[in-house]
């Protein structure tokens, strides 16, 4: 589940910088910004709902 977090932001990273550089593909900066908000979401889940010590 760690590598799909890590593929979602380098994914969303990538998706930021082309749709900043290009102009006619501004849909894709939006496509980014959702993808990194998921991948901070299911990474903040995760680690505040992770194992807890009884």
């Amino acid at each position: 589940m760690n590598i799909l977090i890590a593929i979602i932001a380098v994914a969303a990273i990538v998706l930021l910088i082309t749709g900043g550089a290009v102009q006619s593909l501004q849909f894709l900066l939006w496509v980014g910004l959702v993808l990194a908000v998921l991948a901070v979401i299911v990474f903040l889940v995760r680690y505040l709902g992770g194992k807890k010590a009884v």
